[in-house]
């Protein structure tokens, strides 16, 4: 059994130890310790990184009893002692993090009644479940505020190994589900959870909580937070935003949502007119189109990177005014071919069966309707060659 330094202290980053074991399993290679300070996963907090002789730790699980220290690469033959250094600026971080979520949990059930039933500590963002289905905008300040004044408080953090049974003896969160020894932190009078994690000495240490939205999830709310250092780099973050802004829009922080909201109306009214007057153009050009065939059968054009969209637009308007006429729309692209073919109503014809047979020139997909049809494929013969095949089968 590995002796585990983080439960003795959660400021240790630097230790020395035996080691008991170099294996390899389905995960990759692997070395168990006879004493360690790297926290593996477990209840919804992340593993520890660092470094073993200047190897890098990548993954920290128990697994079968041990545990076990993922590694980048081997240790040299004959190795029996290692030096690890804990990357304490993450561990810290999930220090900050973890007691930050006992704290709003607390806050949670005791103010409101309203119980944590799952928690994960991610690599931006932390997220808890919590067990009713909204919350309102004034509970979540309220809570927010009461979490702040107990971090404010520097109550102290305590932890404990104890039997199950003594640890009845204090107000728990919610029953333990294990058996034996258990591992309590405690805030005194805020907090009493049974509990594996890393967690700093005081609640000072987590600095602040900032709450940052919440979802559905199933039946329940997923409120997402920051606590700590988190918040300084979110709000660098979101102040390097704002700054930037502000160099492309002038206007104080306060109006520039507003500033902002119009800029999108104003970029989508000139959407619309862009829109509507490209309508206009394909009308205009479909008319020209059917001017220059001089009442032919077939309608046929050969056009240079246009859309598949493009062609649809441009095919249904042509077929709409020129009732009589079989129509064949290409486009050349640098590496492919899009089509349309279509027929006017006074046709009976199948345009589908005249794809299926025309496609394999270009090894192309295609389908649509029986007046109206889409596709493309591979340019291996160009647009022109292309159109022959297709009025060869018309």
């Amino acid at each position: 059994m590995t002796r585990k330094l983080y439960y003795e202290d959660t400021y240790v980053t630097e230790f020395k130890s035996r080691v008991v074991k170099i294996d390899e399993d389905h995960h990759g290679l692997f070395v168990v310790l006879e004493e360690t300070a790297f926290y593996p996963s477990g209840g919804g907090q992340p593993y520890d990184k660092g470094m073993l002789d200047g190897v890098e730790v990548i993954d920290v699980e128990e697994v079968e009893g041990e545990l076990r220290h993922y590694v980048k690469k081997g240790f040299p033959a004959g190795t029996e002692e290692v030096e690890g250094n804990i990357d304490w600026k993450r561990r810290f971080d999930h220090m900050q993090q973890h007691l930050g979520q006992h704290i709003i949990s607390a806050v949670f059930d005791d103010q409101y009644e309203i119980p944590t039933t799952s928690f994960h500590l991610g690599e931006d963002t932390v997220t808890i479940d919590l067990n009713t289905n909204k919350l309102s905008g004034e509970l979540l300040q309220e809570a927010e505020k009461r979490v702040n004044e107990i971090i404010r408080h520097n109550h102290p953090v305590v932890t404990k190994w104890m039997s199950v049974e003594e640890a009845q003896e204090y107000p728990l969160r919610k029953p333990l589900a294990v058996e034996g020894d258990v591992r309590l932190v405690i805030i005194p009078e805020i907090d009493y959870n049974g509990c594996g994690g890393t967690h700093p000495k005081s609640t000072a240490e987590v600095m602040a909580v900032k709450f940052l939205g919440w979802t559905k999830s199933k039946k329940q709310v997923r409120l997402e937070f920051a606590c700590g250092d988190r918040i300084l780099s979110k709000f660098e973050q979101k102040h390097r935003i704002l700054t930037e802004m502000k160099q492309l829009i002038p206007r104080p922080e306060e109006q520039l949502v507003e500033e902002v909201d119009q800029l999108v109306k104003v970029s989508k009214e000139k959407d619309k007119k862009i829109t509507d007057l490209e309508d206009q153009l394909l009308q205009y050009e479909a008319r020209d189109m059917i001017s220059v065939s001089n009442g032919a059968q077939v309608i046929e054009r050969v056009f240079q990177d246009r859309s598949i969209k493009t062609l649809q637009s441009l095919g249904k308007t042509i077929v709409e005014e020129a009732p009589h006429a079989y129509l064949i729309l290409i486009s050349e692209q640098e590496e492919q071919l899009q089509f349309v073919l279509a027929r006017g109503e006074e046709i009976d014809r199948n345009m589908n069966e005249i794809a299926k047979q025309t496609m394999p020139f270009i090894q192309g997909k295609g389908g649509g309707k029986p007046n109206f049809v889409q596709g493309g494929g591979k340019r291996v013969i160009d647009g022109a060659a292309f159109a022959e095949q297709v009025k060869k089968q018309l």
